[in-house]
């Protein structure tokens, strides 16, 4: 068994940043954020203290993915993810969710950040800038609450749609992560629910 009380305090924090990332936001960190939560110089930095925690068997690096840190729990097998896709999202307007069960799919449950109750496929470029492209599917954990700044699937006046959270003195507003689209004004009489939390895509 490997204990974390081997690694140095710097790879340890660097470990527990990562966990909490992935339990805050829903999905890991990037390079460039570990580089800049940590004061190091560049990402290569970061990446030697990735290569590291890789080799010790702690998190796995997916290529070819800007967010690709997975977690990883070495003592055991863990079984296949079975996740029910129900519709669309919108990455763009909200649009209508199409909710019934299409079809499940069967994932290594290292796939995602967290483990998602269902799939959602996005429709629209609203989300682009955090990597999420029209076409993809997306993981979502069932949640009722979320914190500033995480990204959400949110039913308003009916309609689903998927986008950064904010909170402010006045209320909610929904933040596209496209410069072409405006910010979503939530007002106070509109049926709002936030139905989960963004933890992972797949590209099909």
């Amino acid at each position: 068994m490997y204990s974390m009380t081997t690694l140095s305090p710097r790879r340890t924090a660097i470990l527990t940043f990562i966990r909490e990332r992935i339990a805050e936001q829903g999905q890991p960190p990037s390079l460039a954020e570990i580089a800049e939560a940590f004061g190091f110089a560049s990402r290569s930095v970061a990446r030697k203290h990735i290569l590291a925690l890789t080799e010790l068997g702690l998190i796995e690096v997916r290529p070819n993915q800007a967010r690709g840190i997975r977690l990883r729990d070495p003592e055991s097998a863990l079984p296949w993810l079975e996740v029910p896709v129900l519709g669309r999202v919108a990455a763009g307007r909200p649009i209508d969710p199409g909710v019934g069960e299409h079809d499940h799919l069967r994932f290594d449950p290292r796939t995602f950040a967290l483990p998602p109750d269902f799939l959602l496929q996005v429709a629209g470029d609203s989300m682009i800038d955090d990597g999420i492209l029209d076409g993809d599917l997306v993981g979502v954990k069932r949640q009722a609450e979320a914190r500033a700044g995480q990204i959400v699937v949110a039913r308003l006046d009916g309609e689903v749609t998927i986008k950064r959270f904010e909170t402010s003195a006045s209320g909610f507003r929904l933040l596209p992560r496209n410069p072409a689209y405006a910010p979503i004004e939530v007002r106070a009489d509109q049926d709002f629910v936030i139905e989960g939390i963004f933890c992972g895509l797949v590209r099909r």
